[in-house]
């Protein structure tokens, strides 16, 4: 068996405020304002700071492919331009008057591959007896070999008597 209804008031009647509200006010919560604040709609109470709004969070910017390609080529280049400055510390014009050097491609007469090397390596195969700016001088060819390098940042002839290690 059930329950009749209570008789009188029905909360879901319509132009009835339900559960006895006064008639006349706005209906729960009040609107412009907290629901809480004590004193004028929108002003905060004496004593208590006003909460700044949060701003939306920023959603996180993923790298793209281009982007990505861009970094990949700039260290690239950067690893290149290292690469090649501490190879050509080792060349023929960083050479200096005692130094030893080695030939990899002796039969080349535009790059014979003169590189500085340690006079006790095994590679060794010419020692530089003078260095000469410009080209305007040469060495004398009954005593030493020659080298000329130009159009690089500086023009320079090596005097090279031959040499092995010992």
């Amino acid at each position: 068996m059930s329950t009749p209804p209570p008789q009188g008031q029905n909360p879901f009647a319509q132009g009835q405020q339900p559960y006895g509200q006064p008639q006349g006010q706005a209906p729960y919560p009040p609107q412009g304002g907290n629901p809480y604040a004590q004193g004028q709609p929108g002003v905060p109470p004496q004593g208590t700071a006003p909460y700044a709004p949060v701003p939306p969070e920023q959603p996180r910017r993923k790298l793209s492919f281009k982007t990505i390609k861009n970094i990949v080529i700039a260290v690239a280049v950067v690893s290149v331009a290292i690469g090649g400055y501490i190879a050509s510390r080792d060349d023929a014009d960083q050479a200096k008057v005692g130094d030893c050097m080695s030939i990899s491609n002796p039969d080349s007469t535009t790059d014979p591959g003169l590189e500085v090397v340690d006079c006790s390596d095994s590679k060794a195969k010419y020692k530089v007896a003078d260095k000469k700016d410009g080209t305007t001088e040469g060495c004398d060819r009954t005593k030493y070999s020659e080298y000329t390098e130009t159009g690089g940042s500086k023009d320079f002839t090596l005097c090279l008597s031959d040499y092995s290690p010992k």
